[in-house]
């Protein structure tokens, strides 16, 4: 099956030619990356079997975040440092989702907008588990920009890993949840989120525009319980370094028109849509973030400035667990602070015996050795 890389490769020169004064330099970059990633304009690394003497050389990544055949190892290597400051305790996955009235606004302002978007999206969580009608305490908040949705049309909403609980204000205890079934609801966070975003677009002077009906409709919130520890840690993985499309869902180029296959959000039955490749590169691009644009953030107890809250926080956690559940984690479960199994093995591709001993690095454009 094609992949994003080949579209671009044999579509590419006429999409730029043809949106030479729309593409932005964030966006020319994603597309010249993609094409090198994996072949010799970025040069590699050879190795060596000690076992067979068999050599092995392996193209270098372009590392960009938009493309698709290099974020699997980026989320391996997230997940292993994630690890170490994943709190022991239930988490919830929170959505927040910007409406469609503030989606031009959005899209023309992107740098402002997406950072208004994640800190109120945190800044709602923390006002309502400070309130002790729901918690009362500091939660701890990894906050995640997605802007697509299953077809790539433009759709920006923040994922907020959250603990089910928090730390009290004066350092003394780890509160739970008041409702013990559920965390918070959406329909407590639906109006606060509305009414910090508003204000926020005002201070930022970009709100003056707006439709105002948009500050009386009901905006979405959607709160889901994800478990704890290491299948916290490995659902969060999945949304931190996916693309707007991984080359799996693409199923066909041909004549000019890109197929690729998606999961319909409501019936969950695998569809499939046509596009033209300009239509196409042109939605796949509307998902390009501007450069230097943060768009994993964290909050509250994971704030790097909460270093000694959030020991404290652990500590608490795993004097109650010793204290009522000596073995209260799976057996099977891997300790949060070990690391990670690499993504990828290192051993022969041919004889499968020893690990590859680093040779020497290649300059970009050299062809194999």
């Amino acid at each position: 099956m094609p992949t994003l890389a080949d579209i671009v490769r044999a579509a590419g020169p006429a999409y730029r030619a043809a949106r030479s004064d729309r593409l932005l330099p964030s966006q020319r970059r994603a597309l010249a990356d993609i094409v090198a990633c994996r072949t010799a304009a970025l040069g590699g690394s050879l190795y060596a079997c000690d076992d067979c003497g068999a050599l092995d050389y392996r193209y270098h990544s372009c590392r960009n975040r938009h493309c698709p055949t290099c974020q699997q190892d980026r989320a391996q290597d997230w997940l292993t440092r994630l690890r170490a400051r994943l709190l022991p305790c239930d988490h919830y996955l929170l959505t927040f989702t910007l409406p469609r009235q503030l989606r031009p606004l959005a899209r023309s302002h992107q740098k402002q907008v997406y950072a208004i978007l994640l800190q109120t999206a945190a800044a709602t969580v923390q006002a309502v588990a400070a309130d002790p009608a729901w918690v009362g305490g500091t939660p701890g908040i990894l906050a995640v920009l997605h802007t697509w949705s299953r077809t790539l049309t433009y759709h920006p909403h923040a994922h907020l890993l959250v603990t089910a609980g928090g730390l009290s204000a004066d350092g003394s205890a780890w509160i739970k949840p008041a409702h013990p079934r559920f965390f918070m609801p959406g329909f407590a966070l639906s109006p606060i989120f509305r009414a910090k975003l508003r204000d926020a677009l005002g201070r930022a002077g970009l709100a003056a525009a707006l439709d105002p009906t948009v500050w009386n409709q009901r905006w979405v919130v959607h709160v889901q319980s994800i478990g704890r520890g290491e299948h916290a840690a490995l659902y969060l993985s999945r949304y931190v370094y996916r693309v707007a499309l991984c080359n799996d869902r693409i199923e066909r180029f041909h004549n000019g028109q890109v197929t690729f296959r998606y999961t319909h959000a409501r019936t969950h039955d695998t569809r499939r849509m046509t596009l033209p490749v300009d239509h196409f590169l042109d939605r796949f691009l509307l998902h390009v973030l501007p450069c230097g644009f943060a768009k994993i953030r964290s909050y509250g107890l994971l704030s790097p400035s909460h270093n000694k809250k959030l020991e404290r926080a652990r500590d608490l956690l795993q004097r109650h667990a010793a204290a009522i559940a000596p073995a209260r984690e799976a057996p099977t479960e891997s300790n949060p602070s070990a690391p990670a199994a690499p993504a990828t093995t290192a051993r022969c591709p041919l004889c499968h015996g020893s690990q590859l001993r680093f040779l020497q690095r290649c300059r970009p454009a050299r062809a194999p050795p």
